[in-house]
């Protein structure tokens, strides 16, 4: 997949054979909706935000949860401070670069249960670094024994500690497979 949109795909079947997609359809609508709303570069207007404040994800072990993101990921920890909306819960931040944060809470007492991912759900965060940090995050995601959901030479998906799916990306921020999406 480097620099390269995946390839189209070539049946439209569902991985479990339960039912068949209209791919055809499928992709009308997107060229209907790509058509309606977006826009030239130059004729769009400023977005109304500032940027991504935070993303907050759930911690079952706050020590590990640090270790994993600030020694094996290389995000720094910025703060730590109790969850104002939860007593004895810490709410905690990584610097994830270009002004955004990284947030977990953790619910002492309270059983979580595994991490599951869902419709609706998150289904993984991808962050943007360059090649040579990516590809020290990845040395030491090895000695680290983590394994690689899915991988190619510029993309890494794997699961944090609590499961949650990670995606490190080398592409520049803004770019998809060497496509401009930003």
């Amino acid at each position: 997949m480097e620099g390269r949109r995946p390839p189209p795909l070539t049946s439209g079947g569902t991985p479990d054979g339960s039912r068949t997609l209209d791919l055809e359809t499928i992709e009308a609508e997107r060229q209907r909706i790509r058509q309606t709303y977006l826009r030239p570069a130059d004729a769009r207007p400023p977005t109304s935000a500032r940027g991504v404040h935070h993303l907050a994800l759930l911690s079952s072990d706050v020590e590990r949860t640090v270790r994993f993101y600030q020694d094996v990921l290389g995000f720094p920890l910025t703060d730590i401070f109790e969850n104002r909306d939860y007593r004895g819960s810490n709410h905690f931040f990584f610097d994830i670069g270009n002004g955004n944060l990284l947030a977990f809470f953790d619910f002492p007492d309270l059983d979580l249960g595994p991490y599951h991912e869902v419709l609706g759900g998150l289904h993984h965060l991808a962050i943007s670094m360059p090649p040579e940090r990516w590809q020290a995050a990845r040395a030491r995601l090895d000695d680290e024994g983590v394994e690689y959901q899915e991988e190619s030479g510029t993309s890494i998906y794997f699961r944090d500690p609590d499961g949650a799916r990670i995606e490190l990306i080398a592409d520049p921020l803004g770019e998809m497979y060497g496509t401009r999406v930003g």
